[in-house]
């Protein structure tokens, strides 16, 4: 399986908390992950974001069709993130827009069975994958993307 967390691209320090847009700084960087994205997202993956505006801006930024998911709002669960995504046995690539800590969390607990609190900077893009080989799963950190190391 391929799970890719995308956190939301920089936005407005304003209230109320689910209407914050992005920031040009943030539109930017969404769209330069986007950009880095669009050729090496696998075939048929299906893309879920979280209600918030600076969420549904960021996934825009793709031009990708994607699901609005209200159990990724802010606040979420790391648990709720792999079960929406079917980690680790999904057959399919499962790209999640979404926020912190949520995100971090997952990543954690996905990698290492713990939850812990892992850092993912605005607009960066974590890529994890799993397998099963020699009856074992394996987990694997395939990349991390910030926007700021991307040559635009």
């Amino acid at each position: 399986m391929e799970l890719l967390l995308w956190r939301h691209a920089e936005a407005a320090d304003t209230t109320p908390d689910m209407q914050r847009e992005l920031t040009a700084k943030g539109q930017k960087q969404a769209s330069t992950i986007a950009n880095w994205l669009k050729p090496r997202l696998p075939r048929g993956t299906q893309i879920f974001a979280s209600p918030a505006t600076r969420t549904q801006q960021t996934a825009m930024a793709l031009g990708a069709d994607f699901t609005t998911r209200r159990d990724l709002e802010p606040g979420a669960s790391p648990e709720t993130l792999l079960k929406l995504a079917g980690w680790p046995d999904a057959d399919n690539a499962v790209l999640i827009i979404g926020h912190q800590p949520m995100l971090g969390e997952a990543a954690a607990l996905a990698l290492t069975g713990q939850i812990t609190y892992w850092s993912i900077k605005k607009g960066s893009l974590w890529w994890l994958s799993s397998r099963v080989r020699d009856g074992q799963l394996q987990a694997t950190l395939r990349a991390v993307i910030p926007p700021d190391l991307i040559a635009n």
